[in-house]
């Protein structure tokens, strides 16, 4: 008798051991209160992982820059611009960020470099001489669209990289972009005076 006892009491022991462990014990989860009238939800894209705030894949990217878009279209020009130049805003994810140019090549919106707001660039050329903000605004005259150039990667101690920029029209002034890094870049190297000489 003594020994069904001890049984039933360890049992009872473990089996609330258990529960705790499980979580079966908390209360039931409260029903959130529906946002203030006015409020704009953000959600974000199922397609972004957690592990795309630390490497993202290019179709993380196209993903991220559609919900950009959409968000643009739903909110207005000025309440997105101001979304996507903050940095601690809901379009920074890690080394996914969103970008924006209008037509002539001006920046309107960048969260890394806010100092190119109202900088036309381009005209301006990466580590091997492309014309990378003209390449990416001809992606977005044709809807969407993918350009490679050389840019300096922040996360690799300012080394020259490969990036892989995705492009998407918002209307016929505006354009938005993000990008993601690929590889080393084919920077040339630098021709020496004794080069030039022989």
């Amino acid at each position: 008798m003594m020994l069904n006892f001890r049984i039933f009491t360890i049992t009872g022991i473990l089996t609330v051991l258990f529960l705790f462990s499980a979580g079966c014990t908390q209360a039931p989860a409260q029903t959130p209160a529906p946002p203030a009238e006015g409020t704009t939800i953000v959600t974000f894209s199922p397609a972004i992982t957690p592990a795309a705030m630390q490497n993202a894949t290019k179709e993380e990217m196209v993903a991220f820059v559609q919900e950009a878009v959409a968000y643009a279209k739903q909110n207005g020009k000025e309440k997105a611009l101001a979304e996507f130049s903050n940095r601690n805003g809901s379009f920074f994810r890690g080394v996914l960020y969103i970008y924006a140019y209008d037509y002539n090549g001006t920046t309107i919106a960048h969260p890394v470099n806010p100092e190119k707001i109202g900088i036309n660039r381009l005209n301006e050329m990466d580590a091997e001489g492309n014309l990378f903000i003209t390449d990416l605004r001809y992606a977005a005259y044709n809807g969407t669209g993918f350009a490679t150039y050389a840019y300096i990667n922040p996360m690799h101690n300012n080394t020259v990289e490969k990036k892989l920029g995705y492009a998407m029209k918002v209307d016929e002034s505006w354009w938005l972009g993000s990008g993601i890094y690929i590889g080393p870049a084919d920077i040339p190297a630098p021709v020496s005076t004794t080069q030039l000489s022989s």
